[in-house]
């Protein structure tokens, strides 16, 4: 239950302002919102099983301690990371506005490709070399879907202006402040 809550917050804080909730959005204006979150939810269960596999595997093979130490230093990074913004490139806005007679299909297929590599594919990874597998993969999984989720419908309810930089700063204070939870762990250990 600790890596579900765990994984959940610190997945849904990183997803906050994040490309793929930028790209849920713009398919949430073109689709209808039920095959949007199927294909966003199928796509990060991949994306985030595939996280969980790289760092259990990670978690076994080094000690826990350098781990916890180099995970602190990876949240400051997404901290950084998420302060610095994403913003959709031309070729994102282009595959969103594709049409698509398979809506799941093609929302599957464009977060799969999207969330490979960004934030919080990396901080499940990260998680998961310290927390419960299952319960990484399901927190996860379920915070990015919820994130995505409440950009759909508090996008639809303000039009396409969201307050990003207040969003950004507050998901980077909630990297910062896991990350010296971590740092203080690690150096405890």
């Amino acid at each position: 239950m600790t890596a579900f809550l765990v994984s959940f917050g610190v997945i849904f804080v990183a997803e906050l302002g994040d490309k793929s909730q930028l790209m849920a959005l713009a398919f949430a204006t073109r689709y209808p919102a039920g095959p949007v979150l199927i294909g966003i939810t199928l796509a990060t269960g991949l994306v985030h099983a595939f996280s969980v596999a790289v760092g259990a595997v990670l978690g076994a093979a080094i000690p826990t301690r350098p781990i916890t130490i180099v995970a602190a230093l990876a949240f400051v990074a997404f901290g950084v990371w998420t302060l610095r913004g994403d913003q959709l490139t031309e070729a994102d806005r282009e595959r969103a506005a594709r049409p698509a007679r398979h809506t799941v299909l093609a929302v599957g297929s464009v977060f799969f490709l999207a969330a490979l590599g960004d934030k919080t594919m990396l901080a499940t990874v990260t998680l998961a070399t310290n927390e419960g597998l299952f319960g990484t993969w399901l927190g996860s999984t379920v915070g990015m879907v919820v994130a995505d989720a409440l950009a759909i419908v508090v996008g639809r309810q303000l039009g396409v202006r969201l307050p990003e930089r207040v969003i950004r700063i507050g998901a980077a204070v909630g990297f910062f402040a896991f990350a010296a939870i971590l740092l203080v762990e690690g150096i405890a250990a």
